[in-house]
């Protein structure tokens, strides 16, 4: 049985993203390696989801009322069915963009992807593999600097920890501090060399 694939772009520049090109690269990279994946592609940036609200959120959960937008249970669903998710994340004013925020309101799913026991939260979506292209304009070197600046890497680690899901980085940083160009190299070089399995 084929595995199924899900990328994801959450870039507002378009062919300038540095997300979007590490992001395709780490897509070539794991379907040069098993040809079989079937890909599914979401275009956040160019077909956004709205900002939760109880009837936007999937049918399946709970503040919608069973009613939801299928639209955003699409997205659940996508989510569910993939067993690699790729995702293009920029950080934008030292978070995710709001249109990859958005989509992670529709995959936080109380019953589905998390659930709360005697033990506290425990991950649902076990068993899949997340590779995030992160870019970031800026140096996050500093632990001291990144502890109060960064929130996009340790939101995305976070979230999908939360639901059961150690994800893999790679990160291009620098790329409006003069580094752009070095940092897009390194990261597409470690795209190309991601471990395929």
């Amino acid at each position: 049985m084929s595995r199924t694939l899900l990328h994801l772009d959450s870039s507002i520049l378009g062919d300038q993203s540095v997300s979007r090109q590490v992001s395709a690269a780490i897509v070539a990279r794991l379907t040069a390696a098993d040809p079989s994946l079937v890909v599914m592609s979401r275009d956040l940036a160019a077909d956004p989801l709205p900002h939760a609200t109880p009837a936007s959120l999937p049918a399946d959960h709970p503040l919608s009322g069973g009613k939801g937008d299928a639209a955003s249970q699409q997205a659940l669903d996508e989510f569910l069915a993939a067993d690699i998710v790729v995702v293009g994340a920029p950080m934008y004013n030292f978070s995710v963009p709001t249109q990859l925020r958005a989509w992670i309101d529709r995959i936080l799913v109380p019953g589905k992807t998390f659930a709360y026991g005697a033990g506290g939260p425990e991950g649902l979506a076990t068993g899949k593999r997340v590779i995030v292209a992160l870019a970031r304009g800026g140096s996050y070197a500093d632990p001291a600097f990144a502890a109060v600046a960064e929130h996009a890497e340790t939101y995305l680690r976070w979230v999908f920890g939360f639901i059961g899901i150690a994800p893999e980085f790679i990160i291009a940083e620098g790329v409006s501090a003069g580094r752009r160009e070095a940092a897009l190299e390194a990261a597409l070089k470690s795209a190309a060399e991601l471990k395929a399995a």
